[in-house]
């Protein structure tokens, strides 16, 4: 599947890493870095533009080596973009470790998958089929 990507930046288009990757890394589009120091969000430009097909979202994830490593991870996971949108992808990052962490551009700080979804037609209800769990929510099944 084509996707359209204008891009600003001074970095490459988003691209997968290994041959079975899921996900596209995205990189920081600074001028200058950012110091985000802990518990601190910001913010970050990506540079890149995107239209999507009818039908599909991009997910805007958390890299998991950043996320180990250094307490950074995407503050609202998943993020999404809609087929309509046309802004600019920016990625709320922040820190959740006890040091300060630098983003320079060029920074791999996400990683954006495309998918398919659905469109529901809500109907309006007077009562759900049963199901052995029912109503049970978290940590109904114990603790573990």
């Amino acid at each position: 599947m084509k996707v359209k990507i204008i891009n600003h930046s001074d970095n490459p288009l988003p691209a997968y890493e290994t041959d079975l990757s899921a996900g596209m890394d995205l990189r920081a589009s600074l001028k200058k870095g950012i110091k985000l120091k802990p518990f601190e969000r910001e913010l970050v430009p990506t540079g890149l533009y995107i239209e999507l097909p009818a039908g599909f979202e991009a997910q805007i994830r958390p890299r998991s080596g950043l996320a180990y490593k250094h307490g950074i991870t995407v503050l609202n996971t998943p993020g999404t973009i809609d087929a309509d949108y046309r802004g600019e992808i920016k990625v709320i990052l922040i820190n959740l470790s006890n040091k300060e962490y630098i983003i320079k551009n060029g920074d791999r700080i996400a990683q954006m998958i495309i998918s398919k979804h659905e469109r529901a037609e809500p109907e309006l209800a007077e009562n759900l089929n049963d199901t052995k769990r029912g109503a049970g929510g978290f940590g109904h099944t114990g603790t573990g």
